[in-house]
């Protein structure tokens, strides 16, 4: 556990090869980036324990790759994407 605060940046977005991103039980705020969206070789993403908030990103439906999405324990709100039936390769989901 850390204490990273503010916002996540969005050029993270630019990191395409990146597979595994962590920034759980931290004190990050604002919005999911859309640019994760980009990520499309992700296949662990875990936000688990921040104060996020907004609804989750439409472009998150690019990202056939990921197997863990982690997201609890957060201010998400909104529905639950349809497009989350399309990521055959989730294996845990956690909002």
């Amino acid at each position: 556990e850390n204490e990273v605060g503010g916002t996540i940046p969005t050029d993270f977005g630019q990191l395409t090869s990146l597979q595994t991103l962590t920034f759980r039980a931290n004190q990050l705020t604002g919005t999911i980036p859309t640019e994760f969206g980009e990520l499309t070789s992700l296949t662990n993403l875990n936000l688990f324990d921040n104060q996020l908030e907004g609804t989750i990103p439409t472009d998150f439906g690019q990202l056939m790759s990921l197997e863990t999405l982690n997201m609890g324990n957060n201010q998400l709100t909104g529905t639950i994407p349809m497009y989350f039936g399309q990521l055959t390769s989730l294996r845990m989901l956690n909002l």
